[in-house]
């Protein structure tokens, strides 16, 4: 059963919101009449009114357009002021994923999340854990002449993550890394002396940034994950090959970390 709110309550609570609303925007009673249609005395009788009566919904929709604030939180039914419009445009964004070592869209989401804890489900191996042998194999199609300037930029922003001063959570596909190891599927072309480098280097890397940074491995058969970042509390990024899909509401954010 729901809980009814009563009426004098609900009438305050639009009072309050909708003088607090006029004053985020600078807006005086005068102003906001102009905007919405009506007299000055009806604005007052809004910020004034002891009773009951809260006002018709043509009312309180010209308000919440006016103030750029959504009716819904004008009266009380929701702690969210953005319209349902802009919620979505801030809790939601997609970016172009190039395919790079460590584009700068990728390297700012770590630069905002310094500190916090960052988990990563990365599309093969983790950027951050492979040699520049390892990133010249799997990158130099893509990058051509300019390969080496990219590795040599890359390895200065892969340096600067590993020094960072957040937490890391990897969890690699047992099978990835399997296949790596054996020259199978994606890694069939990958020579020998960089894979046996890049297991090397791996261990190397997981023992020295342990506990700061840990590194899990999950059964695909058991579980399936889509290449994904959480950034902390502020963001969590869907790899969608061609983009990546941001998310920065509280809530999804927490549902990408459970």
């Amino acid at each position: 059963m729901s809980n009814i709110i009563d009426k004098r309550i609900r009438s305050q609570v639009f009072q309050d919101r909708l003088s607090h609303a006029m004053g985020e925007r600078g807006d005086s009673q005068s102003g906001l009449a102009r905007k919405i249609g009506v007299d000055r005395s009806t604005i007052s009788q809004l910020l004034t009114n002891t009773g009951a009566r809260l006002p018709n919904a043509q009312v309180v929709a010209e308000c919440a357009h006016a103030l750029h604030v959504s009716a819904d939180w004008l009266l009380g039914l929701s702690e969210r002021p953005e319209s349902a419009t802009t919620l979505l445009e801030t809790s939601l964004e997609l970016t172009t994923a190039e395919r790079a070592l460590i584009d700068d869209q990728i390297f700012e989401w770590h630069r905002q999340a310094q500190g916090y804890k960052i988990r990563h489900v990365p599309a093969t191996l983790p950027d951050m854990l492979k040699t520049d042998d390892m990133l010249e194999w799997e990158y130099t199609e893509h990058l051509g002449r300019t390969t080496e300037d990219a590795i040599n930029a890359a390895r200065d922003r892969l340096d600067w993550m590993r020094g960072s001063s957040s937490d890391f959570e990897i969890v690699i596909a047992q099978h990835e890394l399997e296949s790596m190891c054996r020259a199978e599927g994606y890694y069939r072309t990958l020579p020998g002396s960089v894979r046996i480098a890049q297991i090397e280097r791996m261990i190397e890397l997981v023992d020295q940034l342990y506990p700061r940074m840990r590194v899990y491995l999950y059964d695909a058969r058991m579980i399936y994950s889509s290449p994904m970042t959480v950034f902390g509390p502020q963001l969590a990024v869907l790899y969608l090959g061609q983009n990546y899909m941001a998310f920065r509401d509280s809530q999804r954010i927490e549902g990408f970390s459970s």
